[in-house]
């Protein structure tokens, strides 16, 4: 059995709220915890939607310690591990800049993808509908 992110479209899990408009929803939402896409593609531009717009440019979060407190906070997880999960996959620093998302994208598909395992495991990352779904994130404004 794919696990629930996957099996949702949603590779980091994003929760969902009252307000939710993400392009690429499913139109039946029946997880009551997380969104539903209609395919990996729009789930990853979600994801990479918010890391780069929401994360970096509203809350200017720009290390992996600051992005993963917010988004995996220890009341639900246990965070420091998330941390030094996606700090050993990627190979940056917690606390180094990532750098700004046109300029290093691939370490923002570095840090997507390292979420992902952790949320997912390693078994069931599509990588061309990570690549396809960087791509609708940029292009999307």
């Amino acid at each position: 059995m794919l696990p629930r992110g996957i099996r949702n479209h949603n590779p980091l899990n994003i929760r969902r709220t009252a307000k939710d408009q993400w392009k690429g929803m499913a139109e039946v939402q029946n997880d009551r915890a997380f969104v539903q896409f209609k395919s990996l593609e729009y789930g990853w531009r979600a994801a990479f939607y918010l890391l780069t717009r929401t994360y970096y440019h509203k809350y200017r979060l720009y290390t992996i310690r600051g992005i993963v407190n917010r988004w995996a906070p220890s009341c639900e997880n246990d965070t420091s591990a998330y941390v030094q999960n996606v700090t050993r996959l990627t190979g940056i620093d917690p606390d180094e800049p990532i750098g700004i998302p046109s300029d290093k994208p691939s370490r923002w598909m570095a840090v997507g993808v390292a979420m992902a395992i952790q949320e997912n495991g390693t078994s069931s990352i599509d990588w061309f509908a990570m690549l396809r779904g960087w791509e609708l994130a940029r292009n999307s404004i």
